[in-house]
């Protein structure tokens, strides 16, 4: 079940929220843990008992850590849970890749491969491994005392608007919220939360699916036999695809989670404004940017090093882990060290150059370095994605008229426009308008309107069963 099907948006989102509304305080989360259960449960109903187990593990095992009194006690059971939910993470994602690999390398030498039956990725593993993760280190730290009921952690790590598509949530961030949210469960917060979800499913429905269409169309040609006009297309649809689809669950997530009085962090900042790498990486996924700076570039050593070799491996080998992340395959990993090499650079001289050169074209080269990035993350192979950046610059056509009709131009210059509007001062005006308002107390007509109807565009999207893929089954 995902947040833009007709299954959630007709009837399990509503009979939640009634479920939630007319439910007593004291059981609210009892509501909201069966209910995350279901909706994972229908779409994974096999890995829903790995989630409960290997969580329940965790419970006791962080329990007995926090009572230790000795430290090493302590660090034996950090490592052990540690090392179980990395386990498990690399068990179901990356076995299939790491097998595959030996046994090419196996076939260099004219050995016999490995049999292996490939395994089943388990929706959104990556994020609440993360997520388990966090609350084992924050405890460990002392950063947070350990939650005292088994479903009150259950609740943390299973909790639905961002179990499959993030944001990632930190323990020590969202701990206090999951006993108690009489602060965050008001009128106003309810509101800006439901227009928070609809402008998260516009996002996903009129522009994402609009111009993954066609994309889809362009990456299943034979990246040789496209003009460079052509190829340009794809990449620049794609880079909106991707931005407004992972945006948009990350709206909708924020949505949900503030109509029943959770405040999760944000995600996405405009990243397409940026003026460098760097500025991309703190606008782009937050939350794992967040993530990967807390748990594993700052126990590297982070900034604080002897030598700017060991920093600018610090960089990298984050960045490499951080394609990782996004998928098991070689196109991942060179994505991530794509990025980690220029941020690298943006420390050795890109920074001075940007600012000497001002705001716009800074803008400008960093959206077209993140474009040649996104080729990548989006081609299956390494062969598929130079073939394809080498059509980027072939300059022997532009012929891009093939597939591409009116409602896929107006898409394309609405990505435009809602990725780089945030450059002027009205833009940012319009966002806080969306994003920040008090509804309840002033501008509620004007807001409502617009989302009904944005609302209204997007049901009937669905109705009429267009296309609508879920990206981040990879992850």
């Amino acid at each position: 079940m995902v947040f833009s099907s007709s299954l959630f948006l007709f009837y399990f989102l509503p009979i939640f929220l009634v479920a939630y509304y007319l439910t007593d305080v004291k059981y609210k989360n009892f509501v909201l843990l069966v209910s995350s259960i279901l909706f994972y449960s229908w779409g994974g109903p096999k890995f829903i008992f790995v989630i409960l187990g290997t969580t329940l593990v965790d419970f006791f095992l962080v329990q007995q850590m926090d009572k230790a009194k000795n430290d090493t006690k302590r660090k034996l059971l950090l490592t052990v849970s540690v090392c179980m939910n990395l386990g498990l993470l690399f068990y179901f994602k990356y076995s299939n890749f790491f097998i595959e690999n030996f046994n090419e390398i196996l076939g260099l030498f004219g050995c016999k491969n490995v049999q292996w039956t490939k395994l089943v990725l388990p929706i959104g593993i990556s994020f609440y491994t993360f997520e388990t993760l966090t609350y084992v280190v924050d405890v460990y730290r002392r950063v947070h005392k350990p939650l005292n009921h088994f479903w009150n952690y259950q609740l943390y790590i299973i909790f639905f608007p961002k179990l499959i598509a993030g944001p990632i949530v930190r323990y020590h961030d969202i701990a206090d919220q999951i006993t108690d949210r009489s602060k965050n469960d008001t009128i106003d917060n309810r509101l800006t939360g439901f227009f928070r979800f609809v402008i998260g499913l516009s996002k996903k429905l009129l522009i994402a699916n609009t111009l993954g269409r066609e994309v889809d169309i362009i990456f299943a040609m034979d990246p040789t036999s496209i003009s460079t006009g052509m190829a340009w297309v794809g990449i620049v649809a794609y880079s909106f695809q991707i931005y407004f689809d992972f945006s948009g669950y990350s709206d909708m997530a924020l949505g949900i989670a503030k109509m029943v009085g959770f405040k999760l962090p944000e995600n996405f900042n405009n990243p397409y404004v940026s003026q460098s790498i760097t500025e991309f990486w703190r606008r782009w996924h937050i939350s794992l940017g967040s993530w990967m700076r807390n748990y594993l570039y700052i126990p590297l050593g982070g900034n604080k090093v002897k030598t700017n070799a060991r920093l600018y491996f610090n960089l990298c080998f984050v960045f490499v882990a951080s394609g990782l992340w996004h998928g098991a395959a070689w196109t991942f990993v060179v994505w991530g060290a794509y990025h980690g090499l220029f941020l690298v650079l943006d420390r050795l001289f890109l920074l001075r150059f940007f600012k000497k050169i001002g705001k716009f074209p800074s803008i400008f080269i960093t959206f077209f370095l993140a474009m040649i990035g996104w080729v990548f993350f989006r081609s299956d192979t390494l062969t598929y994605a130079f073939d394809y950046i080498g059509r980027l610059f072939a300059f022997d056509g532009v012929e891009f008229t093939l597939y591409l009709d009116n409602k896929f131009w107006f898409y394309i210059v609405m990505g435009f426009l809602f990725s780089f509007i945030t450059m002027f001062g009205f833009g940012k005006k319009i966002e806080s308008f969306f994003y920040e308002r008090n509804y309840y107390k002033a501008d509620i007509i004007p807001a409502l309107a617009v989302c009904l109807m944005l609302l209204f565009l997007s049901v009937g999207t669905i109705a009429i069963g267009g296309f609508n893929p879920f990206i981040y089954f990879r992850f």
